[in-house]
């Protein structure tokens, strides 16, 4: 089993082209059921049967995963079986009967404009780590990336003249506009703080540590966290809550929903539709409070 994961992984990296994310999502998955089936003395893929493929299911139920795991899980079980029987390693797909459970979708956490305007304002003082944060925090709700885009970006994606990102996912990219005070907190960054934090002045990446290394994920949730306390916002915020943030004020506002898709980079509208069922329910709230007869 372990190779025939490992194929699978690199023809996902190789042929689909698909993020490390993905892969590493992938992987993990995988590992968990080659486990489960080697307790169970299945030890290579044409041994697999649907009998097995349930009772794992059945046995991720019982650990109490949450809906959303155990349906990922099953999309990773059935694209790697999808890949066996494509490359002849198996006759039949033995995962072709799994279902995945219903997953009740929740719409995402989002700020106000009022706490994403106290977020903003907090890192305000002119150390080159505290002009780097408002950069970095400016940037992010500007244009709505995910936090890995955001630390990936490298100085020659950004053009401040015209005022626009070229964002790389995998084999694709996207062009995003940002505003003024993106652009401004950008401008400042980059002429009077990123060169003094760098240890290589060679380097072409947009954002680096207090080292003058690259910033990781885990270093930017730490300074959102941070600024979110002295904003004194009470929701648990994380980088992908300024993104759903900017996803919501563009719709409230009136942007057209296929250009927010386009900016996010979502592969399906629908995807995107959760951000107006969310100005829909303000609406209504809105009417509640106000309407006299409400």
């Amino acid at each position: 089993m372990e190779r025939t994961i490992s194929s699978f992984i690199s023809y996902l990296h190789n042929t689909k082209k698909t993020s490390a994310n993905t892969e590493l999502s992938y992987q993990r998955d995988l590992k968990k059921l080659q486990k489960y089936l080697e307790e169970q003395g299945i030890t290579s893929i044409g041994d697999v049967k649907e009998k097995s493929l349930l009772s794992y299911v059945d046995f991720l139920r019982e650990k109490d995963f949450k809906a959303a795991t155990i349906s990922r899980n099953i999309a990773s079980i059935k694209a790697l079986c999808s890949y066996c029987t494509k490359e002849g390693m198996i006759s039949s797909d033995p995962s072709l009967n799994l279902k995945s459970p219903k997953i009740e979708k929740k719409l995402p956490e989002i700020l106000t404009m009022d706490e994403v305007a106290r977020l903003l304002d907090q890192p305000g003082g002119d150390t080159p780590k505290e002009i780097r944060d408002k950069a970095m925090l400016e940037l992010l709700y500007a244009t709505g990336i995910r936090v890995t885009e955001l630390i990936n970006l490298r100085v020659s994606d950004v053009n401040l003249r015209m005022c626009y990102i070229i964002c790389r996912d995998s084999n694709k990219e996207r062009v995003i506009p940002f505003g003024n005070k993106a652009r401004e907190a950008l401008q400042k960054y980059m002429k009077s703080s990123r060169e003094a934090m760098l240890s290589d002045k060679n380097m072409d990446i947009l954002f680096v540590n207090c080292s003058g290394s690259p910033m990781s994920r885990q270093g930017f949730w730490k300074i959102i966290k941070y600024y979110a306390r002295k904003a004194g916002i009470g929701a648990d915020i994380t980088p992908h809550t300024l993104r759903h943030s900017f996803a919501a004020h563009l719709v409230e506002n009136g942007a057209d929903l296929r250009a927010v898709q386009e900016m996010l980079g979502h592969s399906d509208i629908s995807t995107t539709q959760i951000y107006a069922n969310i100005n829909h329910n303000h609406i209504r709230e809105v009417y509640s409070r106000a309407h006299p007869r409400g």
